[in-house]
């Protein structure tokens, strides 16, 4: 029997579409590459696309792709950019927006909704009830839950509200081996959401999801400052969130980026069209461009741009306001009022929309989000613009700030003589910057996520952390039949190496005592170290981890990771903050995990979950880079949440933790 015939019979009263226009529109999602290379290409297209409305239709068609030999390939909205939709003829694509269910559950408060739900129509819905979730990506139209997820997503809100890993509660998820699954977060405890999480498709589909809500903001406050240069702007909006301030919004654009600000780049009066019918010759000679452009910043024009929104209730919007002001002050800003910071907010989202513009006039404009502690910030930006340069006229902007660094959002436009130049132009310019990254101590991926535009580079920063990641795919995916080839490259080994030299990293070096990065306020301490130790080391030196009465102070530091952080401060009262940015871990095979400390990364799976109340099922920490606070340091405004931190592990996801342990612990 025909496959296409199979699938429609197996799913009475489901759609079930094998139509050329239907395949064509769900042949693959926003990716640069592949937009510079459709005109002069034929994409593969799918075999068929199916639209489940609940659960179980995706857990039948799991099984049926089990059966028939084919693969299945997750689509939300397909405003992803970095090639995670790539079908072919054997792949089924399964739209779930039919899953798009909302239910808000007022006392937590919490909302659960289906995967496929649109952004704009939850955050709609919520607004009615007086709610928020606080996600904001500039795609909220044309993106969903699920999408969020997958990609481990991050909005234009994240200075108040966190990423999306921030906001999940819990998951439905449909594993690759056709089982049901219903994770939960939990503190102390197997956390397998952090691995669900960023999975792009690979371990399983994502079917629904419990996120924390807020209270909508009852005021906002807009304000923007000019600084000299980048590193005076980034001191300020630094000492800003060390300070316990969490602007919903705080966006730090350099030079070239401030003046597209200002003459309508972020302010909806440019007119794209004209200039990228300039921009096509002009981006062929990309090093004397960026040359002129250098110049210019250091002109008395080339300033930077500070924007910040604050909001919340009752006066609270005003006096953190006020406060950021002073800081800025105190680095040397200039206040510029409101306007450009109320400019910015009316066209959020249109900017996602504009580019396609610059790619009909035969210029390809793309983006690159890395990140990095804010001891590394200057040099990311610097190397990883001076890579870009190499090939493509480029402008920046610091958005999605934390307590311990940041992420640097990079555009870049540039083109070829022919269209075969121009995706060779593309690649090298990819190539070069996330290499130029790695080196400047960054991650490639803050939230876009993977897909197959990085998975090269993936390898490099996870080391054997990816063939771990492998691993976890087969567990969970035991015929790889879930959206094969995003996130990691094919042909990697599931096998681990035995005597690979680790990758250079501060927290592989063994430690007598811990090393401060005070200006990121880390510490990368020995996991031996008794946690009592390190704190009062860290308390004479003027910094302190912050611990309650929980905390086991007669533990070491592994154990106390092990057993998930207790006592340290709670993550739902500030979502912005992190405890564990990074560590150095040994797994029972004797084979080594290195996980960069960086303040939000978007590199597939999390494995720090693998370790960081995980009891030390798969391995222990060796040595971890932990945040640490100054001892007069304020507090962030708390965000209450009344959900239960260390809920008991279900059956099903129990059983899917011990396929995990025990096959990832085997050498």
């Amino acid at each position: 029997m025909d496959l296409v015939r199979a699938l429609k019979q197996a799913f009475p009263g489901v759609r079930v579409s094998d139509r050329a226009s239907d395949r064509a529109a769900y042949a693959g999602d926003a990716w640069t590459k592949r937009l510079i290379e459709l005109p002069h290409s034929s994409p593969g297209l799918p075999l068929a696309v199916i639209w489940p409305r609940k659960m179980e239709e995706v857990a039948r068609a799991v099984g049926f792709a089990r059966e028939h030999g084919v693969t299945l390939v997750p689509f939300g909205a397909g405003s992803g950019v970095c090639g995670g939709i790539v079908p072919d003829p054997r792949s089924v694509i399964l739209d779930t927006k039919e899953l798009s269910s909302i239910s808000i559950d007022k006392q937590a408060p919490l909302v659960k909704v289906g995967a496929g739900t649109l952004g704009i129509t939850l955050e709609d819905r919520l607004e009615e009830q007086g709610y928020t979730l606080g996600h904001f990506p500039s795609s909220i139209s044309c993106s969903t839950v699920g999408g969020w997820i997958a990609a481990r997503g991050a909005g234009q809100c994240s200075g108040r509200y966190g990423k999306i890993e921030d906001m999940v509660a819990g998951l439905e998820c449909v594993l690759g081996s056709g089982e049901v699954v219903e994770l939960s977060w939990r503190q102390r405890g197997p956390n397998l959401t952090g691995l669900f999480i960023g999975s792009e498709g690979r371990l399983g589909i994502i079917t629904g999801a419990r996120l924390r809500l807020h209270r909508a903001p009852q005021e906002r406050t807009f304000s923007a400052y000019t600084f000299n240069d980048v590193a005076s702007g980034s001191n300020a909006l630094r000492r800003i969130f060390q300070n316990g301030l969490r602007p919903a919004v705080a966006r730090l654009y350099d030079p070239l980026d401030s003046f597209l600000l200002r003459h309508g780049g972020g302010g909806g009066t440019v007119d794209w069209q004209k200039l990228g019918a300039v921009l096509r010759s002009a981006v062929r000679i990309p090093r004397a461009l960026n040359a002129a452009s250098e110049m210019f910043s250091r002109s008395a024009w080339g300033r930077c741009t500070l924007l910040l929104i604050f909001e919340g209730s009752g006066d609270e919007a005003a006096a953190d306001s006020e406060s950021a002001h002073a800081l800025c002050l105190s680095e040397a800003g200039r206040p510029l009022g409101e306007a450009p910071a109320r400019a910015w907010f009316q066209h959020r989202y249109a900017i996602s929309y504009r580019q396609a513009l610059l790619l009909r006039s035969g210029v390809f404009s793309d983006t690159l989000e890395v990140a990095a502690p804010w001891s590394k910030i200057e040099r990311l930006y610097r190397d990883v613009r001076r890579a870009l340069a190499e090939n493509a006229l480029v402008f920046a902007h610091l958005s999605h700030a934390y307590p311990d660094g940041s992420c640097i959002y990079f555009t870049f436009c540039g083109a070829g003589r022919n269209p075969a130049d121009a995706s060779a132009v593309h690649q090298r310019a990819w190539r070069q910057a996330l290499g130029a990254a790695l080196e400047a101590g960054g991650t490639i991926s803050h939230h876009h996520g993977i897909g197959r535009s990085k998975a090269t580079a993936l390898v490099e920063e996870l080391g054997e952390g990816a063939v771990l990641t492998r691993r976890l795919m087969q567990v969970c995916d035991p015929d790889q039949i879930m959206n094969p080839g995003t996130l990691l490259p094919p042909g990697l080994s599931p096998e681990l190496p035995r005597g690979a030299p680790a990758p250079e990293h501060p927290t592989s070096i063994p430690l007598d005592e811990p090393v401060i990065d005070s200006t990121s306020q880390l510490a990368t301490i020995a996991g031996r170290s008794p946690l009592s130790k390190a704190e009062a080391w860290l308390q004479d030196r003027g910094f302190t981890l912050r611990l309650g009465a929980e905390a086991p102070l007669s533990a070491s530091v592994a154990s106390w990771i092990a057993g998930g952080v207790a006592g340290a401060p709670d993550r739902w009262s500030d979502p912005v903050d992190q405890r564990v940015a990074g560590l150095d871990g040994r797994l029972s095979s004797g084979h080594r995990v290195i996980i960069r400390p960086v303040p939000r990364r978007a590199v597939g799976p999390d494995l720090m979950a693998l370790f960081v109340g995980a009891g030390g099922r798969i391995g222990s920490v060796e040595s971890a880079t932990l945040r640490v606070y100054r001892l007069r340091e304020p507090e962030a405004r708390p965000h209450p949440f009344h959900f239960p931190r260390n809920q008991p592990l279900g059956a099903e996801e129990a059983s899917t933790w011990e396929r995990i342990a025990t096959t990832l612990s085997k050498a």
